[in-house]
């Protein structure tokens, strides 16, 4: 593993330029100049009504390089009154844009996804800086959030109701889908483009309005969503986005507002509940992505090669802040200590330097605060009696970085078996049969993804269907699919992106009856 400064703390094991775990090398040095450039084309202002403004307040808030500490841009700190007026420019714009030919909206994403394409390397830059991710993977979620775009732009003229003959025989069951309202927004630091356009592509293609607040981690991410979809042709006050200090302070009036109809948030379970509390007000129509505690089940008869690789992805991704991290990796006891030999020694190789490094694997942490967490929460599984296979400390003087981590024999005690760890953390527990391997998945509060691994598809279909989760990878280490409904279940949340699903979160069913018997209708 090599530090953040650069020194060379370990090998590396080489990956070849067009890998697809997104470990893919970056073979030349990001400049300065270079950076700086990228930063100055964001725009740095609130986004209301088609307009380009500062806070009413005239307040400001830094944009942290969580690789150096260091401030990189100052965005608007919203007051609930810029809030407002941006819900108002929604509310305003809905009137006309429910209106506007789904294949007019169709085109406007499908330009958003072209422009998206061909400053691919630019966003991936910005985001590395803000986010922290190497720029391998900060390019992979550029693709990926563009990816919405597309989707969203075919789906728009798929919008359906149906005609059909009433039992009696006398009269018609007509039904129509049309777009729920105005939406809000709320969307995490960890994929800041990616939870953008997931909720935004549908949103438009279903012909509906949003106000949008990004985490104020990463606002610049989602500016530069906006400014494409201006230059996409976009009417002003389809999409306003919104930056500030404190989401709560400047979300809650919004959600309280009878012209809001939508809320899709993507966050803790913890602010997902308080939200789910404030939008009962209105009985709003609600997308709840919450948090994860995904089991990695490797089976006996698992291919041990694709199952290493597939924990690779599913842990490492993001450097394993995502709901859909790998949380606890449940292993057959028989596989379990060649599994976790494998993976320590690939972990223990990855190289943790600031994302525009060429040949960085691991970025930082997004701050102090999950550094601490993360130490915390390995601390207390040593303590417990958790073995340290590699790693385990935070890593350089300066930024937030936490060396790749693998921990054998972890007691079922151990509070990272319990909570979301939110980063590169892989505790490993063993089981011995297949009803307790099932069982050990499902004891948990959360039911967002669960990954398996097995060569025998009978067993397979048995645990798939006794897994409590509303997504798994089988044999793989990603889920995320633009055309796919992500989604969870329990604690972890209910609605669905991605997908038709994603589409028909957007749309109202309205149902006319139609009696052409000319006759008063009859029971």
């Amino acid at each position: 593993m090599s530090a953040p400064d650069g020194s060379d703390e370990g090998g590396e094991i080489g990956r070849p330029e067009s890998s697809d775990h997104g470990y893919s090398r970056v073979m030349t040095t990001i400049s300065p100049s270079a950076e700086r450039t990228a930063l100055d084309a964001v725009p740095t202002q609130l986004f209301i009504g088609g307009e380009w403004r500062e806070a009413s307040g005239g307040g400001t808030l830094p944009v942290e390089d969580p690789s150096t500490g260091e401030t990189l841009a100052e965005v608007p700190d919203a007051t609930v009154e810029d809030g407002k007026a941006a819900l108002a420019a929604a509310d305003e714009a809905f009137n006309d844009f429910r209106h506007m030919p789904p294949r007019d909206r169709g085109e406007i994403l499908r330009r958003a996804y072209e422009l998206m394409i061909e400053r691919v390397d630019e966003l991936a830059l910005v985001m590395t800086l803000e986010m922290g991710k190497p720029l391998p993977e900060a390019r992979g979620e550029v693709l990926y959030a563009a990816s919405y775009f597309r989707w969203y732009a075919e789906e728009a003229v798929r919008i359906n109701g149906r005609f059909q003959v009433a039992e009696n025989g006398a009269s018609r069951v007509l039904t129509m889908e049309q777009p729920v309202g105005p939406c809000l927004f709320i969307t995490p630091w960890n994929f800041p483009l990616a939870m953008g356009t997931r909720k935004v592509g549908p949103a438009i293609a279903a012909g509906c309005t949003s106000v949008v607040k990004p985490a104020k981690q990463t606002p610049l991410s989602m500016l530069s969503m906006a400014r494409i979809l201006e230059e996409a042709g976009l009417p002003g006050g389809v999409v306003n986005v919104i930056t500030a200090r404190s989401s709560g302070e400047l979300m809650e009036p919004l959600i309280r507002d009878a012209r809001a109809r939508k809320l899709s948030f993507t966050g803790s379970t913890a602010v997902g509940k308080k939200l789910v509390e404030q939008a009962s007000d209105q009985l709003l129509r609600m997308s709840m992505e919450l948090g994860g505690n995904a089991p990695f089940v490797v089976f006996e008869d698992a291919d041990l090669d694709l199952a290493v690789e597939g924990a690779l992805l599913a842990k490492m991704r993001n450097g394993g802040e995502a709901c859909t991290s790998a949380n606890r990796f449940v292993v057959h006891e028989s596989v379990a200590g060649e599994f976790s030999r494998r993976l320590a020694e690939r972990m223990g190789a990855l190289r943790v330097a600031r994302g525009t490094e060429p040949g960085s694997q691991v970025g930082p942490l997004i701050d102090q605060a999950a550094i601490d967490k993360v130490k915390e929460l390995v601390d207390d599984a040593v303590g417990k009696g958790a073995a340290v296979l590699t790693g385990g400390e935070p890593l350089g003087e300066r930024g937030y970085f936490f060396s790749p981590t693998v921990l054998g024999d972890v007691p079922e005690g151990a509070d990272l078996v319990r909570e979301e760890i939110f980063g590169p953390v892989a505790p490993i527990t063993t089981f011995s049969g297949e009803d307790q391997a099932i069982a050990m998945a499902n004891d948990t509060e959360y039911g967002l993804v669960a990954y398996l691994f097995t060569e025998n598809v009978s067993r397979a279909f048995r645990v798939m269907e006794a897994l409590e989760t509303g997504m798994i990878g089988f044999n793989q280490g990603m889920v995320s699919n633009a055309g796919a409904p992500f989604g969870g279940v329990k604690q972890s949340g209910y609605g669905r992106e991605g997908g038709p699903e994603g589409l028909r979160e957007y749309l109202e069913t309205k149902y006319v009856a139609l009696n052409l018997s000319g006759r008063p209708a009859a029971l």
